[in-house]
């Protein structure tokens, strides 16, 4: 099994404009297709409650939306049987959880927390990172505040627009 992580960020490493969690309100239209069609293509989705409260994503049969969330309870009126669902496992639980039913690939997209803890377990196979020529100064991380040693090798990268927006791929190096 694969674990995909996905971010958009400026080139200050910022994943939020001001501690806004709406990605839409900045990223370029290049990346916004890009997400989308991660989307499509994608089996399982993972994210943390932040992240999806942010946007309140729409159900689909395409993909499981699994939400990380300590408070399962609280979202269970947004919760759609094999659409969207909620769940305090933690990531290695949800990766053997679905390494069990076949499943080739997770597509992590956020939060920070969720980001972070699946560093931390050393699940992460591949970062796929958007870099937007902007520079807010502040804003969110894509990890915590957290000690963090991961090595990278870029897979590839792609200008995709005429502003330099970057759309990189990189593997992460097993130690």
């Amino acid at each position: 099994m694969k674990v995909i992580l996905v971010f958009v960020a400026t080139l200050d490493g910022k994943v939020t404009k001001w501690g806004n969690p709406r990605v839409r309100d900045w990223s370029s239209i290049q990346d916004q297709e890009y997400y989308r069609q991660v989307w499509k293509d994608a089996q399982v989705i993972v994210m943390g409650s932040n992240t999806y409260m942010a946007e309140k994503f729409p159900a689909s049969q395409d993909h499981l939306l699994l939400v990380m969330t300590q408070h399962v309870s609280k979202y269970e009126r947004y919760t759609v049987e094999g659409q969207i669902e909620f769940t305090d496992a933690t990531p290695e639980e949800i990766t053997k959880q679905f390494e069990k039913r076949g499943i080739e690939t997770i597509t992590v997209v956020g939060g920070a927390h969720v980001a972070t803890s699946f560093f931390k377990e050393e699940l992460i196979d591949e970062l796929w990172l958007t870099i937007e020529p902007k520079i807010f100064g502040t804003g969110g991380n894509f990890v915590i505040d957290e000690k963090l040693d991961i090595d990278l090798k870029m897979i590839s990268s792609d200008r995709v627009n005429e502003r330099g927006t970057l759309i990189n791929k990189y593997a992460v190096i097993k130690k």
